[in-house]
C-alpha cells in the first residue's frame, strides 16, 4: 500500500478575529508537489441537546437566526465558550438557561462536524430524559424572543423530512435519536472522549 500523504501547514496568516469565529488563511501542501491556500474558520464548538419526557416528546425552541433572517426550530443547544467547562456541563447549563429544564440522565447521542470543508466547527449532541424544571435565568438578545415547544419525536422526525426542521444540529440530533430508538443501539457515556471538540479558537483568543 502506497504511503499517504502527509497535508503538512507551511505558513498561516490570520485575516479576522471576532467574538466567535477566527478566520485564518493556511498554506499546505498537496499531493501532487504545488502549494494550497485553504481559508480554515475557527470556531468554540458547541453542544446541543435532544430533551425527551416520558411522553416521548422532544423540547425545541423556535429562535431568530439573523444570518437567515428568520426564526428556526432548533435543539437547546450553545456555544463551548467558557474556559474549563466539560461539554457536559454546557449542555447542562444550555438546557437550563434555554428551557428552565435539567435531565436525571445523560448519554452522548452524536458528534458532527458541521461543515469540514471550511471549518473545524463541530457539535457533540446529547440525549437527555427525565426532564424536571428549574429555575431559568432571565434571557437576553435572540434569547429574550424564543419559544419553546415539545413534540412528539415522531412529528419532529416528519418536520425534519418535510423541511420545516432545517437547523443542522436538530436535524441530526433528531434523526440520530429516532433511528437509536428503532435499532436499540447502546449510546456512548455522556463523558466519552471527543477526538474532534475545537481549540484553535480558544487559544486563538487566548493569544490575543
Amino acid at each position: 500500500m502506497a504511503q499517504r500523504h502527509e497535508f503538512r501547514t507551511l505558513s498561516t496568516q490570520r485575516i479576522y478575529t471576532g467574538a466567535i469565529v477566527s478566520l485564518r488563511v493556511d498554506e499546505v501542501s498537496m499531493p501532487d508537489g504545488h502549494r494550497a491556500h485553504r481559508e480554515v474558520v475557527e470556531h468554540f464548538g458547541a453542544v446541543a441537546v435532544v430533551a425527551i419526557d416520558e411522553r416521548d416528546r422532544v423540547v425545541l425552541i423556535d429562535q431568530y437566526r439573523h444570518p437567515l433572517g428568520r426564526r428556526l426550530w432548533e435543539l437547546p443547544a450553545g456555544l463551548l465558550d467558557e474556559a474549563g467547562e466539560s461539554p457536559l456541563d454546557a449542555a447542562r447549563r444550555e438546557l437550563a438557561e434555554e428551557t428552565g429544564l435539567a435531565a436525571q440522565h445523560w448519554e452522548t447521542l452524536v458528534d458532527v462536524a458541521l461543515s469540514p470543508g471550511f471549518t473545524d466547527e463541530a457539535v457533540r449532541i446529547f440525549v437527555a430524559r427525565g426532564l424536571s424544571e428549574v429555575d431559568r435565568p432571565e434571557p437576553e438578545h435572540e434569547e429574550a424572543d424564543l419559544e419553546i415547544d415539545r413534540v412528539p419525536l415522531a412529528e419532529a422526525v416528519s418536520m425534519a423530512l418535510r423541511g420545516e426542521i432545517v437547523n443542522a444540529t436538530a436535524v441530526s440530533g433528531i434523526l440520530a435519536s429516532a433511528a437509536a430508538n428503532a435499532s436499540g443501539v447502546e449510546l456512548r457515556s455522556a463523558d466519552v472522549p471527543w477526538p474532534d471538540r475545537p481549540s484553535a479558537f480558544s487559544r486563538t483568543r487566548a493569544g490575543e
